[in-house]
C-alpha cells in the first residue's frame, strides 16, 4: 500500500471536526498539510484554530501551513494554493471539507442563507479546483475529494430542506463532471460521505444536538477512510464513496471502536442521504 510521505494536502475546513482528523492522520505519514479556513482566532464554543492544528499537525510527524481563507473568495484561493506549491513544491491533494448548512426548506431559510450555503458547498468547489489545478496537473497522483453524499433521489431528502440538498448534491454531481473533464490530466475525483453521523459542531447545532452525538461516531473514521483512499492500490474516480463502505472494501470488519460515546446504548443513527 502506497503511503501519504510528502504528499501536499490542501483541505479547506481543516480547523475542526473532519478536517482536523484528516489533517492528522495524514501527517502522521508525513504528508504536508495546508489548513485552509476562517478559524484563526479561538470560538466560545468550538475548539481548534487553524494554528492550533497546525501544531498537531507538526508535532504528529506532518508539516503545516496554515492560511486564514474564505473559500467565497477566488483570488484568496489563488493565492493560497501559490503558497503551499511554493512551500512545499506542488500540491497532490484537495479535499473540499469546508460546509455551510441549514435545516429548513424554501419557505422559511433566508436568501441570503442559500446564497452562504451555494457559494461554499458547491461555488467554492469549482474555485479551489481552478485554483489548484495547474499543480494537481503535474502530480504523479493527484486527487480531489469533496465531501458529498451519493445522489439519492428519495423525495424524504427534499421535503424540509431542499436548498441544503440541493447545494450537496451540485457538489456531488461536481464529483462526477470532474472525475470525466480532469481524467486526462490523470486527476482523481470522488465523494465521501459517511453512513452515520459523525460528531461534529455541524451535527451538535445544526443537524441534530448534543443527545444526538450518543448516536454518531468520531470524525477519525472518516479520516481513516479518506487514507485508505488515497493509498489504495485500487484506482478509484467519479465515485460516491460512503466510510463504512470503502473501509469494508479494504479488509475492516469492526466499526465499534469509532463511537464517539463507547458507553452509549443507543443505536447509531443513519447520516442525511443514505437509506437504512
Amino acid at each position: 500500500m502506497k503511503n501519504l510521505k510528502n504528499k501536499t494536502i490542501i483541505i479547506t475546513g481543516g480547523s475542526r471536526g473532519i478536517g482536523r482528523s484528516m489533517a492528522l492522520k495524514f501527517a502522521a505519514d508525513g504528508a504536508n498539510i495546508v489548513l485552509a479556513a476562517k478559524s484563526a482566532e479561538p470560538h466560545p464554543k468550538l475548539p481548534g484554530t487553524i494554528y492550533s492544528v497546525a501544531e498537531e499537525v507538526e508535532a504528529a510527524g506532518g508539516k503545516a501551513l496554515p492560511i486564514q481563507i474564505d473559500v467565497r473568495d477566488e483570488e484568496s484561493l489563488k493565492t493560497m494554493a501559490q503558497a503551499a506549491a511554493e512551500k512545499f513544491g506542488g500540491i497532490d491533494v484537495v479535499i473540499n471539507n469546508a460546509g455551510a448548512i441549514k435545516l429548513s426548506g424554501v419557505e422559511h431559510t433566508p436568501l441570503k442563507r442559500v446564497d452562504l450555503m451555494y457559494q461554499i458547498n458547491t461555488r467554492a468547489v469549482i474555485a479551489t479546483a481552478q485554483a489548484a489545478l495547474p499543480w494537481l496537473k503535474k502530480s504523479e497522483d493527484a486527487h480531489i475529494l469533496n465531501l458529498s453524499p451519493p445522489l439519492n433521489l428519495d423525495p424524504k431528502w427534499f421535503a424540509q430542506y431542499s436548498p441544503y440538498t440541493m447545494t450537496k448534491y451540485s457538489m456531488s454531481m461536481l464529483t462526477l463532471g470532474m472525475s470525466q473533464e480532469f481524467k486526462r490530466y490523470g486527476i482523481s475525483v470522488n465523494s465521501l460521505w459517511p453512513r452515520t453521523l459523525i460528531a461534529t459542531a455541524a451535527v451538535e447545532f445544526e443537524a441534530g444536538n448534543k443527545k444526538a452525538l450518543d448516536r454518531a461516531r468520531k470524525p477519525e473514521m472518516m479520516a481513516d477512510a479518506a487514507y485508505t483512499l488515497f493509498t489504495s492500490e485500487t484506482p478509484h474516480s467519479g465515485e460516491w464513496l460512503i466510510d463504512e463502505e470503502i473501509l469494508r472494501q479494504h479488509g475492516m470488519t469492526e466499526f465499534e471502536h469509532y463511537r464517539y460515546q463507547p458507553d452509549s446504548s443507543d443505536s447509531l443513527m443513519t447520516d442525511l442521504f443514505v437509506d437504512e
